[in-house]
């Protein structure tokens, strides 16, 4: 039915591999590509599956993207390699007639900040060429817009409050690790916090909004104030939201470790002179890291990420709360990665399902809650990542 590309070897990449393999009757062909070849070879291996190709390409250089394409000719690119590919791999997508699918908006490597306006702005060149761009495929964002878009289609007639709730309750036994890639991970977690209300987004300076918020079979965790990507897209497609919020969980040891490492200057993103050699401390840092697909053997416990609505329905306020928990142990056993890196891939594979059914099919350049909810969430329950509803509970918030 569908040929697809991977691009991108790290732990979220070798999840989708895993789970595009897992559904022979949708994706028939796939391939893997990254800078690095034996990467892709050792997914490859890991899977047991002879018939998936592997690539090396530079996923910075349009060119040889087009050559690749053109080479393999996929129907879709499933983009989980960098947020600052994005807007080479949407180029080398429009110049090679190949829709796209990625989990995380660009961003500038020069600068740490990200907003969907570059990519929002390919939405004319891929409707002209007859091409989807599916943004923001992962969980949050991605499966946060289409719990939102859920509950807007059964549960409300106007949705006011949005609450997006990322917990990861698990014990990688490290020290200090990020989940994700270190460096886009510093970067996330130390600009500035901004949300949304009535009409404007206020701006906070990182980490300063914090409560206890309960998370199922986890209990309460300290939770923080963050932007997150999602939130942008949200309020620009439901209209009636009065405030929306992003909140995600961490400890006082990482936390600890994360104000070190700024207050030294290695979270630092220009380039600084060492012996003669021009470095930037936060991708030295990273090199010094656990790597995130390292993780997964040791890690207990689960993440929990759900989105808390309060609104109208009949003219009556309700509240909701849609959430999935994910086992870091059982990703491990499936995948061999953590769950955080399960709980991004899995919407990721669905995303490319959904395209090559016909559901997820439209010309131009679409963020996921623009699309239905309902046969992606059907999939969430077959796909490992099953969600559990709450109604007219107490969302503390």
């Amino acid at each position: 039915m569908g040929r697809v590309l991977i691009i991108g070897a790290g732990g979220v990449g070798t999840v989708v591999a895993h789970k595009v393999a897992q559904n022979p009757d949708v994706f028939t062909d796939i391939m893997i590509a990254s800078r690095t070849k034996s990467k892709c070879d050792a997914v490859v291996k890991a899977i047991g599956n002879p018939n998936i190709k592997t690539a090396q390409v530079d996923a910075d250089n349009v060119d040889e993207l087009v050559a690749l394409f053109n080479d393999f000719k996929p129907e879709i690119v499933i983009n989980v390699a960098l947020p600052y590919q994005d807007l080479t791999i949407m180029e080398a997508c429009l110049k090679a007639g190949v829709n796209y699918l990625d989990t995380a908006n660009y961003e500038p490597k020069d600068e740490a900040h990200f907003e969907y306006s570059w990519q929002w702005a390919y939405k004319q060149r891929f409707e002209e060429a007859g091409l989807t761009a599916i943004l923001g495929c992962g969980f949050d964002p991605g499966v946060s817009g289409v719990y939102t878009a859920y509950a807007a289609k059964h549960h409300f007639d106007e949705i006011h409050y949005l609450d997006i709730v990322d917990c990861n309750a698990g014990n990688h036994h490290k020290a200090f690790a990020t989940n994700f890639n270190p460096e886009i991970n510093i970067r996330e977690i130390t600009q500035n916090g901004r949300y949304y209300e009535n009409g404007q987004w206020i701006t906070t300076q990182p980490m300063e909004i914090h409560k206890d918020l309960t998370y199922p079979n986890i209990g309460p965790r300290d939770s923080y104030l963050l932007f997150h990507e999602e939130l942008e897209s949200l309020v620009k497609n439901y209209p009636t939201i009065k405030r929306a919020r992003f909140w995600m969980t961490f400890g006082q040891e990482y936390l600890t470790h994360l104000r070190v490492i700024q207050n030294i200057g290695m979270a630092r993103i220009d380039e600084v002179e060492y012996n003669g050699v021009k470095i930037v401390p936060l991708q030295f840092l990273k090199a010094v890291l656990p790597n995130p697909q390292d993780l997964g053997e040791n890690y207990e416990g689960e993440t929990s990420i759900g989105c808390r609505i309060r609104g109208i329905k009949d003219g009556k306020e309700r509240t909701y709360y849609v959430y999935n928990n994910c086992s870091h142990q059982a990703a491990y056993k499936e995948t061999g990665m953590q769950g955080v890196s399960y709980t991004t891939g899995v919407p990721a594979m669905i995303g490319a399902m959904m395209y090559f059914k016909g559901l997820w099919k439209r010309p131009g350049v679409w963020n996921v809650e623009e699309f239905d909810p309902d046969p992606f969430m059907e999939q969430l329950n077959k796909q490992g990542l099953p969600w559990h509803e709450v109604f007219d509970g107490d969302l503390e918030l």
